[in-house]
């Protein structure tokens, strides 16, 4: 056996080491799975058939689509490897969009992306990868990822305007040992001068930029077309709890929303709180969004507990930006956070992502579901 460890960190000769590789169709993972066969590892790519809305369209700007399959295919016969393509439409509705949907329902925002990422991509395909005997998962994903002693921590990626470390959080101690994110250390740019050298088809490719179900950004048609009896009125209130006005139904409105809210005033209303039992819309000014103290649910640790007793960063939305706070692990799957400085826009069904630094980076220690 070679005794060194080959370029993803596993005690093999590249050529011994199979690697299946999550193929969307993108250009970043299309680069990966040029990177791994140039390297000279055994690559199968694996693309998934997610959803289809019956619209596909060449230049489209969602990923899973019929297009991304075919560009997907287009790469692994031009880099001479093994292609699957798996059919999961009805593991992707059950665990992604209903939950997608349900959450509007209950007065929350979803990320949808954690959820396939957690369900689909992580779960099942960790399950084929491992039927496949391959010695890794690999994906396209920006995030840092530094494996010793067949442990993986994961950090944010050096390129943070394209990290994805916050949709991540919830990837189990046992996913994170077995995946590997090559483009970590790669800016974007050089990330398409990879694929323009390999000669890939996908190297100009736009980006995804559409949730994959949500064309054009419009959740409500999405909802509509689920739900089509969830769209009713009711009011809504002022901090004192007096009536100002009536809205369409809550899953038109997010934690922080501005326009849309259709009720005059001398100051701009904003949506403080968004009460599902009682379908109401509660506004107020901004002054009163701002909010320091978070209660997590289902908390996913990827570290020791011993590294949250000095303060550390949170990340609220994927937007946003690290913050100072405490947390406070509280049993098996809760957390308080305390915020240093309050943060505007805080909604429940969002994630609380937690990092800490080391001469790394930014390492991810896990998250939770915010719950108010």
């Amino acid at each position: 056996m070679n005794s060194e460890l080959n370029s993803i960190g596993i005690n093999k000769k590249p050529s011994d080491t199979k690697v299946v590789v999550a193929m969307s169709g993108g250009v970043d993972s299309s680069t990966v799975a040029g990177m791994m066969k140039k390297e000279g590892y055994n690559v199968v790519g694996i693309t998934l058939k997610l959803y289809d809305d019956g619209k596909e369209a060449k230049n489209a700007k969602q990923c899973c689509s019929g297009q991304d399959i075919m560009d997907a295919k287009r790469v692994a016969n031009k880099l001479n490897i093994d292609h699957k393509i798996l059919y999961y439409q009805n593991k992707f509705k059950q665990g992604v969009i209903d939950n997608f949907v349900n959450s509007y329902l209950k007065g929350e925002t979803p990320i949808p992306c954690v959820q396939c990422n957690q369900t689909v991509k992580f779960k099942d395909l960790f399950e084929v990868s491992k039927d496949l005997n391959a010695d890794a998962l690999i994906t396209g994903h920006y995030v840092k990822s530094i494996t010793n002693n067949n442990t993986t921590n994961m950090y944010r990626a050096i390129d943070e305007n394209r990290d994805q470390s916050y949709f991540l959080f919830n990837t189990t101690r046992e996913q994170l040992d077995y995946l590997r994110f090559p483009l970590g250390g790669l800016l974007k740019e050089e990330t398409r001068d990879i694929a323009k050298k390999l000669e890939l088809n996908v190297a100009d490719k736009p980006d995804s930029q559409d949730i994959c179900f949500v064309p054009s950004g419009d959740y409500a048609s999405v909802i509509q077309k689920f739900k089509p009896d969830s769209f009713k009125k009711g009011n809504i209130k002022d901090l004192n709890g007096k009536v100002i006005g009536v809205h369409d139904g809550i899953i038109n409105f997010t934690i922080g929303q501005r326009k849309g809210i259709r009720v005059s005033d001398k100051n701009p209303l904003y949506v403080l709180k968004i009460n599902a039992e009682k379908n109401e819309i509660i506004v107020g000014s901004k002054e009163n969004l701002g909010k320091k103290f978070i209660s997590l649910q289902n908390v996913n640790l990827l570290s020791d507990k011993t590294e949250f007793e000095k303060d550390i960063f949170v990340k609220v939305r994927s937007t946003g930006k690290l913050l100072n706070a405490k947390v406070n692990l509280i049993g098996q799957n809760d957390a308080e956070v305390n915020l240093l400085n309050s943060e505007d826009g805080i909604s429940p069904g969002q994630a609380c992502v937690f990092y800490k630094t080391d001469k790394e980076g930014f390492k991810v220690l896990g998250g939770g579901w915010i719950k108010e």
